[in-house]
């Protein structure tokens, strides 16, 4: 495969990180929209929004079945579509059920784009023969960050939801699928086809291999999750912060993700996954910790920052660790590994406001501080010293591929 089809290739794929960043914060952030729009009662609201990350985990089981027929890149040129079209959807219904079915369409259009782009990020990151995973993240953190100030302007000129939608989908439509055109898998399959792993590939993935990292995965999104749900509430809650200053963390801790995912490949090439990793744990229980006992609010937004630098290598590095250790099989492995990512989405929010009624918020940030900090005893499943690359060791390169 040359060079220069690589480089289109890993272009292309930052580009579907990016619009993925963007579509996924409009949801999350314009919520009180969404439960206003449809007469969503408090106590109906929860259960739309757990149908979404349910039916992702269903999607991505699918998926690990669809790309051995087809390929993740066909996966993907078509599943971003119709995550976009999704959200459209969702601001342009008037009626519960169509809110039921938009969200549900979302949900399962997210869980196959979300597998198959992460299965196109290893087999590049392979291809290259370097760590390049976290620069695609870097690429969903900022879209991330594009998307929430998107959504911001949008309730702070009180638009409609379509109207702030239609937009945003009709710029990202068209460039998700001209950028699809370059899509590339590092096996050299670039169209349809059979994936990498093969109809088989299933069968050689042992479970008990990939369940660190999937407890890993799970830990991570649980923090995650604590963090988008909670760090408002907490700030102006318990560290009596204004309404304003409480929209601060989740934007430092965004930052702070960008930041660390744009640096933390060349970490990995410096000091391998398994050091990157358990620094990242490190800072992200060192931020959970100041979170938990902090005086006042700039502190409890200091913790949110350092949180945001710690868990941002973490996903990107266990999705690089699972084409590792099955790279035969890395498809397959990547669309169980990202199954974990719903899980812990689900598990985080309801465990942290459970914890915080019955015993006190404070205290309830002390969880994820623990599940975060395991990532330390998991870290050599993410390889040895040697495994800074894509590969099982690093290796020399002949080329530079960009």
């Amino acid at each position: 495969m040359t060079d220069a089809r690589l480089r289109r290739g890993r272009g292309a794929l930052a580009v579907s990180f990016f619009v993925q960043g963007v579509t996924f914060a409009l949801l999350v952030t314009r919520i009180p929209g969404i439960q206003a729009r449809y007469g969503i009662s408090d106590a109906l609201l929860p259960a739309f929004l757990a149908a979404v990350p349910i039916l992702a985990g269903v999607a991505s089981v699918v998926t690990e079945k669809l790309v051995a027929r087809v390929g993740p890149t066909a996966v993907l040129r078509w599943s971003q579509p119709f995550v976009l079209l999704a959200l459209l959807a969702v601001g342009a219904g008037s009626e519960l059920w169509q809110a039921a079915v938009a969200l549900g369409l979302f949900g399962l259009a997210v869980g196959a784009l979300d597998a198959s782009m992460n299965m196109l990020g290893v087999s590049l990151q392979r291809a290259y023969g370097r760590s390049i995973m976290l620069g695609f993240h870097a690429s969903y953190s900022l879209g991330g960050i594009a998307g929430a100030s998107l959504a911001w302007v949008g309730a702070h000129w009180h638009l409609s939801l379509f109207v702030s939608y239609l937009p945003v989908v009709a710029v990202l439509l068209p460039l998700a699928l001209v950028g699809s055109r370059w899509y590339v898998a590092g096996g050299g399959k670039a169209e349809g086809g059979e994936g990498e792993a093969g109809a088989g590939a299933g069968s050689r993935i042992a479970f008990a291999l990939l369940l660190p990292l999937c407890l890993v995965m799970t830990f991570a999104y649980i923090g995650d999750s604590t963090v988008s749900n909670w760090s408002a509430k907490y700030l102006q809650d318990v560290l009596g912060s204004s309404e304003e200053l409480a929209t601060v963390p989740y934007n430092a801790y965004m930052v702070t993700t960008l930041l660390g995912r744009a640096v933390g490949d060349l970490g990995v090439r410096r000091f391998g996954a398994a050091a990157v990793v358990r620094a990242g744990a490190v800072l992200g229980a060192l931020g959970f910790g100041v979170v938990a006992v902090a005086p006042g609010a700039w502190v409890g937004i200091l913790g949110f920052t350092v949180l945001g630098l710690g868990l941002s290598v973490i996903v990107p590095q266990t999705f690089a660790a699972a084409g590792r250790l099955f790279p035969g099989a890395s498809d397959a492995a990547v669309a169980r590994l990202n199954v974990f990512n719903y899980v812990g989405f689900l598990v985080g929010s309801p465990l942290v406001g459970a914890l915080g009624d019955a015993w006190s918020y404070r205290g309830a940030m002390l969880v994820p501080m623990a599940l975060v900090l395991v990532t330390v005893v998991y870290a050599t499943s993410f390889g040895s010293r040697d495994a800074r690359y894509g590969g099982v060791h690093e290796r020399p390169r002949t080329v530079d591929v960009g």
